[in-house]
């Protein structure tokens, strides 16, 4: 170049040395060459756009499969892509070899790679001939441990045989690449096939359970544990003359038959075969005894892997039973879905069991643990639940006799790790949907109303099982009304994704009040809301564990259209559903009054008053108070609303089977009591006192006004 004329273009600089520039995009699909690009592909010398499928048609299948593997790892490791790729002709031979170096980057949004990268032509002498192997003696100890690292690292991460024989299959050796493979197992004194590349599926049938004294080089690795190579046909026909017809119609010129050894045990064979000759010098002889090794520990780890994931399936299988036949007047959906990684089942469990009076129960609960013990604890307990169910035992008592039965079993002399289990026990009454739920330690169940309301359902309940074997768990009764659907959960679906109880119950407050379909999409919904898309299968699509167990079972009363979603009820022209809650507290239980204050906020959550809110939760904590205090009964509260948004009615009640009525009384500025009739006379709108025949009955009526502006001046302003 003179001086002062300009400097050349990349691409002259480019074309002058016979080096091609390519773009390869996998999201579109789509591989973009320039002429010299073109030129080496076999195409006319102009600038071309291909599909993958066209670009792959040029190029040897095995040198495609090693770009496709080499690309993450150049990505993942921050390195070059660089491979030498066989381009063939129309007739399948080889029209030249092409060096392609590329930088690859990978697009998290796209999930796809980009490369940009050169061709250029290199001379590659014919496969197994001494040009050959001379080219590669230069940097055969360079490119052979690069080979077996990027092999060590594939085989590695294979989790199942057929994995194991992708990777092996995509293999492309430093020097010679084999064009078929066979992977032999052994069972019994026979040959078997594991798996196979490079040949059509009725070719195997002549070696498929060839007895092992058979005259054949596999049959002698397995009996010897000693390599076979084959350098040739005629060395074939001269060592194994019985089995040489059923070889010879594949046409190879070369065969390695390697023993896949494991702790001193020959496992099986692996045979590799070659269109062209090899000589299977020492350096070729340790790449394929290095792969040999490589490949039994890859093969023995997946099955390995295989067995425990077949076993883990079966004893999931046996101890979570389907959900049984259908309920008349009842829908179920469950899911579950264990700790991701080793055994496939847990702690956790759920049940459905057929009672003697014709009712049905409910049964969730987790036990302490993700191992093996958790899960051998839950499926006693849960055959220990059956039982007592089955004998007619009301739900305190199933719980109580279960409790006892679990610590019994994990509080002997030779137990040094003592486990507990959280348990809800509910018994249903198809009928009329009345439940009489019992329960221990466990969250609260949770109520979907038919307009599509979610509220925590508040249940007495006592220690966790199996901490104190005389435990008591008092229980709760309430309705299932039409179009309302309960779900029971364990901690895991509520807790996952670093939330807390509070949290988590907040975000499925919003999924199963979103929701607007059938059952079976409303469990799936919350599983995959909580976690993400599914893969494990019990009722349903479930999904892989990372952080603790899932149990969920859903439990649906259809309304008069026959859905169990807020959009069916809404939809059609029934009239719209009493919002009703039922909620009582014991003498023994004045820290129950809490829960009713925030249940009733809960029931009016959508209320266009907050100064009325504010007003019914101070009522019916006066109510109920008054009844704890002035009485020796118990106190059951009833809340109702009804109506239209921005008109609608609320109306408390709370009953007791106290005789004495109450009576508005004036007490003095020092008094500590009797304002509580005052109070509902000041903020009700109206109120009462009614006798029940056994007992009483006070009530107030609130009326919502027709938007929120009746609480005062907008602060806004």
């Amino acid at each position: 170049m003179r001086t002062g004329e300009p400097f050349p273009s990349v691409e002259d600089v480019l074309a002058a040395l016979a080096t091609g520039t390519w773009h390869w995009d996998t999201a579109t699909g789509l591989v973009t060459v320039d002429a010299e690009a073109a030129r080496l592909l076999g195409l006319p010398a102009e600038p071309a756009t291909l599909t993958e499928a066209q670009t792959r048609a040029r190029l040897h299948p095995v040198d495609w499969s090693e770009i496709t593997g080499v690309v993450p790892l150049a990505v993942a490791e921050g390195t070059l892509a660089e491979v030498r790729i066989r381009i063939m002709d129309e007739e399948g031979d080889v029209l030249r070899v092409v060096r392609s170096r590329s930088k690859p980057s990978f697009d998290p949004e796209r999930r796809a790679y980009e490369l940009i990268g050169t061709l250029q032509e290199v001379t590659e002498p014919i496969p197994g001939t001494a040009a050959a192997r001379s080219a590669v003696t230069g940097d055969w100890r360079r490119s052979r441990e690069a080979f077996l690292l990027d092999a060590g690292r594939a085989l590695a991460e294979a989790r199942s045989t057929e994995e194991v024989l992708r990777v092996v299959a995509g293999l492309s050796m430093p020097g010679f690449t084999p064009d078929g493979l066979i992977l032999f197992g052994v069972e019994g004194d026979r040959l078997t096939i594991t798996g196979q590349h490079g040949h059509q599926p009725g070719d195997m049938g002549p070696f498929a359970y060839m007895p092992l004294t058979t005259d054949y080089p596999a049959t002698e690795v397995v009996r010897t544990g000693r390599a076979v190579y084959l350098s040739s046909p005629e060395e074939y026909k001269a060592r194994y003359p019985a089995t040489w017809p059923l070889a010879r119609h594949f046409a190879r010129r070369s065969w390695a038959f390697l023993p896949l050894t494991l702790a001193g045990r020959t496992m099986g064979t692996w045979m590799a075969g070659f269109t062209y000759p090899v000589a299977f010098t020492p350096d070729e002889r340790a790449v394929l005894a290095t792969v040999a090794r490589m490949l039994a520990q890859a093969l023995s780890r997946a099955g390995t892997a295989e067995s425990e994931r077949e076993l883990t399936d079966g004893l999931q299988r046996s101890m979570l039973p389907s959900l049984g036949p259908e309920i008349p007047g009842m829908r179920v959906a469950a899911r579950y879905i264990p700790t991701g990684g080793g055994l496939q089942v847990g702690g956790d469990w759920y049940d459905m069991i057929p009672l003697p009076s014709g009712r049905f129960a409910l049964v969730i609960g987790d036990v302490q643990g993700h191992d093996v013990r958790a899960a051998g604890l839950m499926g006693q307990l849960r055959i220990a639940l059956r039982a007592y169910a089955a004998e007619g035992h009301r739900p305190d008592a199933v719980l109580t006799r279960a409790s006892r039965f679990l610590h019994g079993i994990t509080h002997d002399e030779q137990m040094t790790d003592l486990r507990f289990a959280t348990c809800l026990y509910g018994e249903v009454d198809p009928a009329t949907g009345m439940l009489e739920i019992a329960r221990a330690g466990h969250p609260h169940p949770v109520i979907r109303m038919a307009d599509g309301t979610v509220m925590l359902r508040p249940t007495a309940g006592g220690l966790p099982l199996g901490i104190d074997p005389d435990a008591d768990y008092p229980t709760t009764r309430f309705a299932l009304e039409p179009g309302e659907t309960l779900m029971l959960c364990t901690d895991g679906l509520i807790e996952t994704g670093g939330h807390d109880m509070a949290s988590g119950w907040h975000r499925l407050r919003a999924i199963l009040e979103e929701h607007q379909d059938d059952l079976e999409t409303l469990a799936d919904a919350l599983v995959q809301g909580v976690h993400g898309p599914s893969s494990h299968h019990t009722t349903g699509p479930l999904a892989d564990r990372r952080e603790d167990d899932i149990a969920l079972l859903l439990l649906c009363r259809p309304g008069a259209d026959g859905g169990c979603s807020a959009a069916s009820v809404q939809d059609t022209a029934v009239p719209p559903r009493v919002r009703r809650t039922l909620l009582s507290v014991g003498q023994d239980e004045p820290e129950r009054i809490a829960e009713a204050r925030q249940y009733l906020r809960d029931l009016l959550h959508d209320w266009a008053s907050a100064d009325q809110v504010d007003s019914a939760v101070l009522l019916v904590s006066e109510m109920v108070t008054n009844v704890l205090v002035h009485t020796d009964a118990d106190a059951l509260l009833l809340a109702e609303v009804t109506g239209e948004g921005g008109g609608r009615r609320l109306r408390v009640e709370v009953f007791d089977t106290g005789d004495d009525l109450p009576h508005k009384r004036r007490p003095g500025e020092l008094a500590s009591s009797g304002r509580g009739l005052m109070l509902i006379e000041l903020l009700a709108d109206g109120w009462g006192v009614d006798p029940r025949g056994e007992g009483k009955s006070i009530w107030f009526v609130l009326y919502e006004p027709p938007d929120a502006s009746a609480d005062g001046p907008d602060p806004a302003v």
